[in-house]
């Protein structure tokens, strides 16, 4: 039996992999309708794939939201996540790197999709440092935070812990990342789009956590619509740095941005459904270091994203993919075994895996 959390996202799927099948089908036959029926769900899976510590880290912040901005994040968030993040800002983001009208690069994304991969491929500098500075913070602001008191590494994080007692050392280190990055990756004509890229992606975070600082525990009552507001942004903003990198990765697989947006769709849609999956279930606080590994696994797309300023250096999506999923199982048999471990020590039988 499906979860009701997905329910909606299995509908969005079908329907996806119809309008795959029916725009193969005007275009090129069924041969062509196949080809982009597999294509999407491929695209799909591809975007789950990279976003899987994505749901996670939603999961931290939906569950402190209220259930009306739950429903919201599902239903607004997707419209902006698959409509928004996927299909109007890659164009706005070549429109604002390329010189070009946003009229005439959404002419060029519908109907010479050649060309606009090329204008995509052209801004795709500004893009990884952009994506990278702010995955980066994210990752940063959670395992250098001096509160924290569960540690999945042991001395390690707390080492890390005991660092983040210097005032914002986490934008310190960021921007020292941005700059070498800067100095000895990117190509010497595109340095300052990178340098301003990596500080616009910094900027934003800054405002967005400024943002949700305003609300603490005392107020959130009373102020649960601005709270809710503040947690939303900051979450599409997150789903936005997650999401070009998936949308870059598209455009090796096809050039068609009719298909690439049914795809990324399917994979927008399961996130979202997973997220709230993780909330319902309170998988959070059954498994305890899971957020530590969605962390882990940004910090490493962060990484590959800054990494990826340098146009001879390219890692594969698949590689991407399985190193967040990688660090999110590797966190779940952690959390299973202290769990087992702490079952034992208080004289209770382990529960089963």
């Amino acid at each position: 039996m499906i979860n009701r959390e997905f329910i909606f996202a299995f509908g969005v799927t079908f329907v996806s992999l119809i309008l795959a099948f029916v725009y193969g089908l005007q275009t090129g036959g069924i041969g062509t309708a196949l080809n982009y029926l597999f294509i999407a769900l491929v695209l799909g899976v591809m975007e789950v794939s990279l976003s899987f510590d994505n749901a996670v880290v939603n999961a931290s912040v939906l569950k402190n939201m209220t259930k009306k901005w739950q429903d919201r994040f599902l239903v607004w968030g997707i419209l902006i996540a698959v409509v928004g993040m996927r299909l109007i800002f890659p164009i706005l983001i070549v429109a604002l790197t390329s010189g070009l009208g946003f009229g005439e690069v959404a002419n060029l994304a519908l109907n010479d999709s050649e060309r606009y991969a090329e204008y995509l491929e052209r801004a795709e500098v500004a893009i990884s440092a952009f994506g990278g500075v702010f995955l980066l913070l994210v990752a940063l602001n959670y395992l250098i935070d001096p509160e924290k008191d569960v540690h999945w590494l042991g001395g390690f994080e707390r080492r890390l812990a005991g660092i983040g007692k210097l005032d914002t050392i986490q934008v310190v280190v960021t921007v020292i990342a941005l700059m070498l990055v800067t100095k000895f990756m990117v190509a010497p004509a595109e340095q300052t789009t990178a340098l301003m890229a990596g500080l616009i992606g910094l900027a934003l975070y800054l405002a967005m956590n400024a943002i949700g600082n305003l609300f603490d525990a005392d107020d959130m009552a009373a102020k649960a619509g601005a709270a809710g507001l503040s947690a939303f942004l900051y979450l599409e903003v997150l789903d936005a740095s997650f999401s070009l990198d998936g949308v870059i990765g598209a455009f090796a697989i096809t050039k068609v941005v009719v298909i690439i947006a049914a795809g990324l769709a399917i994979g927008a849609v399961f996130v979202r459904s997973l997220t709230l999956f993780l909330v319902h279930k309170g998988t959070l606080a059954e498994y305890r270091y899971l957020e530590h590994g969605a962390h882990y696994g940004i910090l490493a797309l962060a990484i590959i994203m800054l990494l990826s300023t340098n146009r001879n250096l390219h890692v594969p999506e698949v590689v991407t993919g399985l190193i967040g999923v990688g660090f999110i199982v590797w966190s779940i048999f952690s959390s299973l075994r202290a769990n087992r471990r702490e079952a034992l020590e208080n004289g209770g039988r382990p529960q089963a895996d």
